[in-house]
């Protein structure tokens, strides 16, 4: 009985030895130095493209009429954007609704139920010197509702390059200074990751009164400026 007791006991001595050694073994490994920054950049981007969503509202006290009155209103509007110089291509409907509604008067009394129609166009404006005349024209035609002038810049590769070019020069140059600072010698660039944020689209939420086009001059639009922000995460070996 001692001597099969002996040959298990033997084999966990051996297996504790063993993992004894390998433990040993790791904690003899060489840790890698090195050094992590972030570099960053930020381009100016002038608008070239602009977006804007028209609309025609009519009321009447039978859809028929309401229909009627929305399809002669909205193809006037779509009539005087292309008279601009807008392709129809770049105009597209996004919304097209009837529902009933009761009215009520400024005193709070009720006028009866009336049928609403709803039409949206989404514009695509390539010429963006044009936005206050195609504005106008829309008004002047029938559009009573301009829910939004979204503008953006249509090809940013080139940007994008010229941000990530700065944003190395601003990593490399953040790296070269901790080097110094700390005593240590600058390696070679172990790991790179990349992150851009496309500007965000300038925004305006103006709805527009059929009043509005009674108004002298054109509608006053700032295209303004967006901006472009590039990081780079870099790691260098230092020695």
């Amino acid at each position: 009985m001692r001597t099969k007791l002996l040959v298990p006991a033997l084999l966990i001595i051996a297996a504790t030895l063993i993992s004894a050694c390998s433990a040993s073994i790791q904690l003899g490994q060489p840790q890698l130095r090195n050094i992590s920054v972030t570099g960053n950049a930020q381009v100016i981007l002038p608008p070239d493209i602009a977006y804007i969503s028209i609309g025609v509202h009519s009321e009447a006290k039978t859809a028929t009429e309401a229909v009627a009155s929305n399809n002669s209103q909205t193809q006037a509007v779509i009539a005087a954007i292309q008279a601009q110089g807008v392709d129809p291509k770049d105009i597209q409907t996004t919304n097209f609704s009837v529902y009933q509604q009761e009215k009520f008067s400024p005193s709070g009394d009720s006028l009866g139920s009336y049928f609403m129609v709803d039409n949206t166009v989404y514009v695509t404006i390539r010429d963006i010197t044009k936005i206050g005349s195609i504005l106008d024209a829309s008004i002047g035609a029938g559009a009573n509702n301009i829910y939004g002038i979204t503008f953006d810049v249509q090809d940013k590769d080139a940007a994008l390059a010229t941000g990530r070019d700065e944003a190395m020069k601003d990593a490399q140059a953040q790296a070269e200074q901790l080097a110094q600072a700390a005593g240590v010698t600058l390696g070679d660039v172990q790991t790179i990751s990349y992150y851009s944020s496309v500007p965000s689209p300038i925004y305006y939420d103006n709805k527009v009164a059929p009043a509005a086009a009674g108004g002298g001059g054109s509608v006053p639009i700032s295209t303004g400026q967006l901006t472009l922000t590039v990081s780079v995460s870099v790691t260098y070996g230092i020695k």
